[in-house]
């Protein structure tokens, strides 16, 4: 049996094993698209690239034999530019939304269209459950946001955006309400203490999920109440006290510590809060060069000088997050700024490298035109927004909330959670953006009745096609076009349904991009029903 050596490790393996067993014995892990265990190697995707005996042309390990002796490079500099260029070349014809716009433009980068599809299957806990991970005060902010996320709403170029912003206020208001509110899991207590500057809005987000992460927080304000410009620069009108107060002792009940009536400055220093806690979040709200230079910061354009992505500044212990580093009247950009911040806090303390929370990762299909949005909009329902019968003070009833979350298009990729084409592309740090090609036209094939097809999405692997060819399914699946036009079609112009009778799950499971999807099982978060809401 041949004996060989990848990265310095030997191993052995049995005759015609290939480079990538090999490599799967030792647990490395090489990437692969259009490799599936039982098929033939395509050898089309060129992920899975490596460098055998020096040689200068990187060879596909899926389709190479090992043979006794071979010495291979899996992770080299070169053999990892490659693998990037590859699937960037992929990610230039790839037609699909792996979040939807909305989510892609909401500045706290919620789930909406999760959150959307649990309201209409009337899932209420767990719509509360999506909306908090990325928003901790929903019933405030379906108020007084000036809802970017609509702007995204494909739905606006139909008949008027889906009403995101109700929504939300609804999930929230359902929360506040319940006898049995959302309370997060908190990992165990770290020994670990935060001093969090500022009870606004960007604050308290970060005393939130902060304090989720096992961290002891106290937040410091010079008011003698929580909440900050929401309290003390919006109407009552505008933001019931209550459901401001009720929403911010959903976040105190995590057990947070509080200190009213101290300002920075006067009644304790920055000293002595870096003295007393591992690190500092400063939060609050709008600086002046004066305010700034008496805490000791550089003052830069319109806040202190820091690093927007990660909240850092030039001490590495404090960070900057909300107005305080880019003022804005827009509570959702705080929220947003404050739970980035607490993920570069959190990644400070571990030793690790201090990035914030990031933006979503995703490939944009862009505008739809006429005839592209009526497949794409085809299985939804037809009527208009619906507006509160109640007018916007009262908001959405039950039932108009589940009749308004039915409207949603549905934009994000239902393949998502298994689709190997944005795993790897995040791993390797692709550019969805590094190429340019003529973008493709929408389609989506519904005809089978569990089964998605969107041609848009398809790499042309060749899986499906060689499953349905080894079990003689029907019609079966082929290559169909010509040259870069190569995409999996039907044999004479038939549906999906005629051609995949029995093996449209197999072809599912094995599809890496999420352009066949098995209905049944849209993703962990989700039941069918979700994806199929009652017309």
């Amino acid at each position: 049996m041949p004996v060989i050596t990848i990265d310095d490790r030997q191993v052995e393996v049995e005759d015609g094993a290939t480079v990538l067993d090999a490599a799967r014995r030792l647990g490395i892990d090489i990437p692969t698209l259009c490799y599936r265990q039982g098929c033939r190697p395509e050898t089309s995707c060129l992920v899975c690239v490596v460098r055998i005996n020096g040689a200068e042309r990187l060879r596909p390990a899926c389709a190479t034999k090992a043979t006794d002796g071979m010495v291979v490079q899996s992770e080299t500099p070169e053999i990892i530019a490659a693998r990037r260029m590859a699937l960037e070349l992929l990610l230039s014809d790839h037609l699909g939304d792996c979040v939807g716009p909305c989510q892609s433009i909401c500045p706290a980068h919620m789930d909406i269209p999760t959150m959307i599809r649990q309201i209409a299957a009337g899932r209420m806990d767990d719509a509360v459950a999506t909306v908090k991970e990325h928003i901790p005060l929903p019933s405030v902010l379906g108020r007084i946001c000036p809802a970017p996320c609509e702007k995204g709403c494909r739905r606006a170029q139909v008949d008027g955006a889906v009403a995101i912003r109700l929504l939300k206020r609804y999930v929230g208001d359902h929360d506040i309400t319940s006898p049995d509110p959302h309370l997060p899991d908190c990992a165990p207590d770290t020994g670990t203490r935060i001093a969090i500057v500022g009870a606004g809005p960007a604050g308290l987000s970060a005393a939130y999920y902060l304090r989720q992460g096992g961290h002891a927080c106290t937040v410091l304000d010079d008011h003698e109440e929580l909440g900050g410009m929401l309290r003390y620069g919006v109407s009552e009108e505008s933001l019931p006290r209550e459901v401001l107060d009720a929403e911010i002792q959903r976040i105190l009940a995590l057990g947070i510590d509080v200190r009213c009536g101290v300002r920075l400055g006067e009644d304790i220093t920055l000293g002595d809060l870096r003295t007393e806690f591992k690190a500092v979040l400063i939060a609050c709200g709008e600086m002046t060069a004066e305010a700034a230079h008496a805490m000791g910061f550089e003052f830069a354009g319109r806040g202190i000088r820091a690093d927007r992505q990660n909240h850092t500044t030039d001490r590495p212990d404090v960070f900057v997050a909300g107005s305080a580093v880019a003022p804005s009247r827009q509570a959702v950009r705080a929220v947003g700024s404050g739970r980035s911040a607490a993920h570069s806090i959190s990644q400070y303390l571990a030793g690790e490298a201090v990035e914030g929370a990031g933006r979503p990762y995703t490939v944009r299909m862009g505008r739809l035109d006429e005839a592209e949005l009526a497949a794409f909009s085809e299985d939804v329902p037809a009527y208009g927004r619906i507006e509160p019968e109640g007018g916007g003070f009262v908001g959405f009833s039950e039932e108009e909330a589940r009749a308004e979350a039915e409207r949603c298009l549905h934009c994000d990729c239902t393949g998502l959670e298994k689709c190997r084409l944005r795993d790897w592309s995040l791993r390797y740090g692709a550019d969805v953006s590094r190429y340019e090609a003529q973008r493709r036209t929408f389609a989506r094939e519904t005809t089978h009745p569990h089964l998605t097809y969107e041609p848009g999405k398809c790499i042309a692997c060749g899986l499906c096609v060689q499953i349905a060819e080894r079990e003689r399914d029907a019609l079966g699946l082929s290559f169909v076009g010509r040259g870069f036009d190569v995409r999996v079609g039907v044999p004479f112009n038939e549906s999906v349904a005629d051609a995949l009778e029995t093996l449209a799950r197999d072809c599912a499971d094995a599809c890496p991009t999420g352009a066949i999807v098995w209905n049944g099982s849209p993703g962990p978060c989700a039941t069918q029903q979700d994806y199929e809401p009652s017309r």
